[in-house]
């Protein structure tokens, strides 16, 4: 391929020496750019380890990265105008990522094999020698007894299934174990129910339903059909691998104070809940938990997270936001002639694709800038907004024809971002299902090439995910070809205004208590709600716990209201203590209390009247007067609730 060197130095790419291949028959360059100190970008991968093993051994101070520029764009049918791409993926390349976390899971070889005929026994006796085995047939089966015992044969059904690598834990019903004088075909004793079972491996050769959702991501959790002998081939050998300590990625990051799940045991958002494909997030009080070990980092949960309680990690959406500004802004610094396209792709199966594509097909397009992420479905509408507002022409995600789990989560975020974006006159955003790398040209050739925009956004991300949700639509709107100023958004949409009924309310200030964002304030200084539109979630808290059912939401975006940080919702001049002159209450407030209680036996009578008043006063005062009244409601003089023995004289009577 032949590199567009001009274009590589306007966006600040410049300044390496020309090579025929930059491979070992050129490590004196690599060596030379090592030794300047700088940070080395190196625009191939081909020999990625060979160079990551001499930078870590000459200067392991020296930021490291890399950027496959061959088959994504020099090794392409439109190579002669992809230097702005090349551009662009050097510079995308060259943005650290933040540091993560891991978590370790370990592993004793405790292993469970369940079966239904003599491929589990011939499966643990493959095993033994490697792995502690237990092999738990279904009732019922019909099987010749072992020779020797050099594993536990017992029978049960699985009732109930919970854990990972390392700490499975299962509920077995029809538990029994063997008789030793089984002759032609091994028998069981008598049965029990709720026998449990804890192990570090389990071995599903049953052909059955599987015991989890998602069960392809559960770690420790390995099944084949037992039919099907190299499935149980590969299986037996990763078994036996899976003792040790193993280090998991924590892909999401957890901030419960920022949680909008539950307040008061009332539930409020439930998005993450309803997304989760392995069920690692439980409910948790107020908050959800996240259980690393069970989680297998598909994202959808930070993806649709409003608050940004749960944001992703490999990498952080900061620095996903940050590649796509640099990467746009070398393209049009590179002198891109149009809007381009991103590209959001995984690892596992879009750059292969990509690959296959630049090796055997057309390539890419030259207008089409790949971005790699850990999974497509942690893009969230953020990050879409972002593309747009920082100069994308239009966004695909490529996916596989058969994700391996539900991607409602992506489509939703997707969906939204579409919508407003439209309106706002922005190109569009495409989902490409395919394994084909052909299809994958075809669709992405399809995409627009739409002109430059004239105001791309250059906006520095937020390290918080809410900030950059916010920041990145507001952005969008900004540079978009026809600006709006207020749209109506789908329910679900983590933005919408607050709608208060000030007949009903009574300013007690319940739904400030419960706001996780502090979108409702209350004044210390006077009786008010305050209202800050671009920090709700519309999470539904505030209406839930309502005791008036005074309040009612919408989801939409208002930009101009998204300017006025603080607005009133309702307010009303304060009530004074009748007796000392302390502000206390609202006169609604105190109005409504009295209204309530008018029917009440203790605000009757000839002393009813002087009762009344007493709701009028402050708390201090309200004491002081009902001293002085003398009023005690449990007086002989008194009206008391009747007991069981009050009734029973009316009955003698």
């Amino acid at each position: 391929m032949s590199p567009d060197e001009s274009a590589l130095a306007k966006a600040g790419c410049g300044g390496a020496a020309s090579v025929n291949q930059l491979c070992r028959a050129n490590l004196d360059h690599f060596r030379a750019a090592l030794a300047e100190g700088f940070p080395v970008t190196v625009a191939c991968t081909q020999e990625a380890p060979l160079f990551s093993e001499i930078a870590a051994d000459e200067a392991p101070d020296v930021s490291l990265s890399f950027a496959n520029i061959r088959e994504t764009a020099g090794w392409t049918a439109q190579a002669d105008t992809s230097g702005p791409k090349m551009a662009a993926m050097v510079a995308a390349a060259s943005v650290d990522p933040a540091p993560f976390g891991v978590t370790t899971l370990e592993s004793n070889g405790v292993t469970l094999i369940l079966g239904r005929d003599e491929t589990a026994l011939e499966a643990a006796a493959t095993l033994a020698d490697h792995l502690d085995i237990t092999v738990l047939m279904q009732p019922g089966v019909a099987i010749v007894p072992p020779a020797q015992t050099r594993f536990p044969v017992l029978q049960g059904r699985i009732r109930s299934a919970t854990g990972h690598l390392g700490a499975f834990v299962l509920t077995v019903d029809d538990y029994a174990a063997p008789s030793p004088s089984s002759r032609d075909v091994l028998k069981f004793e008598t049965a029990r129910d709720g026998a449990v079972s804890r192990a570090d491996l389990v071995v599903d050769l049953t052909g059955g339903r599987p015991l989890f959702t998602a069960h392809d991501l559960r770690p420790g959790y390995l099944r084949a059909d037992p039919k099907d002998t190299p499935a149980v081939a590969a299986l037996i050998a990763e078994a036996g691998q899976m003792v040790g300590a193993f280090d998991k990625p924590v892909y999401i990051d957890f901030l419960a104070d920022l949680c909008a799940h539950s307040r008061n045991e009332i539930t409020g958002c439930t998005r993450c809940l309803s997304l989760c494909p392995t069920g690692a997030i439980t409910p948790d009080g107020d908050s959800v938990q996240i259980d690393p070990a069970i989680c297998a980092g598909c994202g959808q949960c930070a993806a649709a997270c409003p608050t940004g309680a749960a944001s992703y990690a490999l990498p952080d959406v900061a620095t996903v936001a940050t590649r796509l500004r640099a990467a746009l802004k070398a393209w049009h610094a590179a002198g891109g002639t149009v809007a381009p396209a991103i590209l959001l792709h995984d690892a596992d199966h879009g750059e292969p694709l990509i690959n296959a594509s630049g090796r055997f097909g057309r390539g890419l397009p030259a207008h089409v800038i790949p971005i790699g992420l850990n999974e497509i479905t942690q893009a969230g509408p953020e990050v879409l907004a972002a593309a747009f507002a920082y100069g994308a022409g239009a966004v695909a995600l490529l996916a596989r024809a058969r994700p391996q789990h539900d991607i409602e989560g992506l489509r939703a975020g997707i969906d939204l971002v579409a919508s407003v974006g439209s309106a706002m006159g922005h190109g569009p955003i495409t989902l490409v299902e395919t394994d084909d790398p052909d299809a994958l040209e075809t669709a992405l050739e399809a995409m627009p090439r739409s002109p430059v925009s004239a105001t791309p956004s250059s906006f520095l991300p937020p390290t918080d995910k809410r900030g950059l949700l916010v920041m990145a639509f507001a952005e969008m709107n900004r540079a978009a070809a026809q600006p709006v100023q207020n749209m109506p958004l789908p329910q679900g949409a983590p933005f919408g205004r607050v709608h208060v009924d000030t007949d009903a309310c009574t300013l007690c200030q319940a739904c400030t208590g419960v706001c996780p964002t502090g979108a409702l304030l209350d004044n210390p200084e006077t009786p008010m709600l305050r209202f800050t539109e671009s920090a709700c979630v519309q999470c539904g808290l505030c209406a839930a716990t309502c005791p008036e059912t005074a309040i009612t939401l919408t989801p939409q975006i208002d930009f101009q209201a998204w300017e006025t940080p603080r607005q009133i919702l309702h307010e009303e001049p304060p009530f004074c203590c009748t007796k000392c002159g302390t502000a206390f209450a609202t006169r609604s407030g105190i109005e409504r209390v009295q209204s309530r209680l008018a029917d009440h036996w203790m605000f009757q009578g000839d002393t009813g009247a002087e009762r009344m008043k007493v709701l009028a006063m402050c708390e201090d005062c309200r004491v002081e007067e009902v001293v002085n009244q003398g009023f005690d409601p449990h007086d002989e003089t008194t009206r008391k609730v009747r007991t069981r023995a009050d009734y029973a004289d009316d009955d003698k009577s």
